[in-house]
């Protein structure tokens, strides 16, 4: 079984991820954290993306596609994966296909948690940072007991730039100009199912498991 899993930033994609895996037995794979693993260990791959990010360039498909499949043809992967973050374009989601194929299966289902772009801002805009302990706060839905000091240890929380809403704001933006040509793509194929991510965590989560298993 091969998921899927679409989503914004500040979707809650994280927390799913973990709780789609867990309940279906499927090794969680990243491509943010295949791309640490692969720069860490210095492997061949590692060494090839890191000279285009060294130059400022984008790593090419062929490069991120190469992790991939290493990655879902460990042991590990030989129930399925959920795969996070990648497939990125129609052009990679073909390559994932072709890639499937190959080890006799194919991409089972793809949750897509929409949340709106508003909500969104809200949810990533309001997070705070302890600079010591590296705890985080929301303003709205996680504030620290004194505003602007942390809980354990005291410190003025600060804003990273990650988190303001400017950059917020264009993170999501970039995030739908990219990724609404994939939606589209697993939309014709019949394998996208649209969850309302504004729900609470687990209302989302019965969602997602009802439509993996119908599919």
């Amino acid at each position: 079984m091969y998921i899927v899993l679409l989503g914004p930033p500040g979707a809650g994609k994280g927390t799913q991820a973990q709780i789609i895996a867990r309940e279906f037995g499927l090794t969680h794979v990243s491509s943010g954290d295949l791309f640490r693993e692969n720069l860490k260990n210095q492997t061949e791959l590692g060494k090839l993306a890191q000279g285009y990010m060294n130059r400022g360039e984008l790593v090419p498909d062929d490069v991120t596609i190469a992790m991939v499949k290493e990655r879902i043809s460990r042991s590990d992967c030989a129930n399925g994966a959920l795969l996070d973050g990648f497939p990125r374009t129609p052009a990679q989601a073909d390559a994932l296909a072709g890639m499937l194929a190959e080890l006799g299966g194919k991409v089972h289902c793809v949750p897509y948690i929409s949340v709106p772009a508003e909500v969104l801002i809200e949810r990533l805009g309001g997070r705070w940072t302890c600079p010591q302990c590296g705890r985080v706060y929301h303003e709205k839905y996680n504030p620290p007991r004194t505003a602007g000091v942390c809980d354990d240890d005291g410190a003025t929380l600060i804003q990273r730039d990650d988190d303001k809403a400017e950059t917020v704001e264009r993170r999501i933006r970039v995030y739908m100009e990219q990724t609404m040509p994939l939606i589209e793509y697993y939309r014709r194929q019949g394998l996208l199912v649209e969850v309302d991510g504004t729900k609470s965590i687990e209302e989302v989560s019965r969602d997602i498991l009802a439509a993996i298993r119908k599919g």
